[in-house]
């Protein structure tokens, strides 16, 4: 089964600090029809002006993934970890048994263009915990890149769910394929550009839910830059 999710379908809220689309229901926007996927919980598509960001605010048994498409975003959270993130770089905080943290766009004249998704963890009450990598576009071009994993495999960060995130820059001829196990799902997001998901034709903001197919097949990119999420 395959189910079109259109970008403008999404929920929007415009701060005038923060534009943010919520693929799933969030803060003010509810949809009981996209409550998550799976494990899969929050995707917002965040864009944040020179200067501005979230002050510190907390998080309990959550699974946060920050991955960044352009500009830069200043991390700093209860656990004395502080860092500039860019794109190619994948953040990944444990929330377990609480963390507060704040996020800035240090530049004084460049938007950060951002996602931020969220993973609800298969356990609870856990420690909380920090990891940060980089994943350069050559290692992304033309394939699907494992960027998180329940146990860090190639080079990923770990995630506390039996889940696994790849990313992908497609362009032109170039294809990637994916193998679906019968009892899992997979949620594709495009973060920009275009491409085609087994068949479909999705632009930026799209995405696709997909169950009982054997395989995922991302080709016909248009300086695409996609996840693919694969969910117990």
């Amino acid at each position: 089964m395959i189910e079109l999710r259109k970008s403008t379908e999404r929920g929007h809220a415009d701060h005038g600090w923060l534009d943010s689309h919520h693929s799933f229901s969030f803060a003010d926007y509810y949809d009981p029809r996209h409550m998550g996927f799976a494990s899969l919980r929050v995707i917002n598509e965040d864009v944040v002006q020179p200067g501005q960001g979230f002050g510190t605010h907390g998080y309990r048994d959550m699974e946060i993934i920050t991955y960044i498409l352009a500009g830069a975003l200043e991390h700093k959270d209860s656990m004395g970890n502080g860092s500039i993130i860019r794109p190619g770089d994948v953040q990944r905080m444990s929330a377990g048994t609480g963390v507060r943290h704040s996020e800035f766009n240090p530049s004084p004249e460049e938007l950060v263009h951002l996602l931020q998704i969220w993973i609800e963890p298969a356990v609870t009450g856990i420690a909380p915990g920090y990891e940060e990598k980089h994943f350069d576009a050559a290692s992304k071009r033309g394939r699907l890149r494992l960027i998180a994993s329940s146990d860090g495999r190639d080079g990923s960060v770990i995630i506390h769910q039996d889940a696994a995130v790849y990313a992908a820059l497609l362009d032109g001829v170039e294809r990637a394929t994916h193998a679906l196990a019968a009892e899992r799902k997979a949620y594709v997001h495009v973060a920009r550009g275009g491409v085609k998901v087994n068949g479909h034709a999705l632009g930026g903001g799209d995405a696709v839910k997909i169950s009982g197919e054997p395989a995922i097949t991302l080709n016909n990119g248009k300086d695409a830059e996609v996840l693919l999420f694969d969910l117990n």
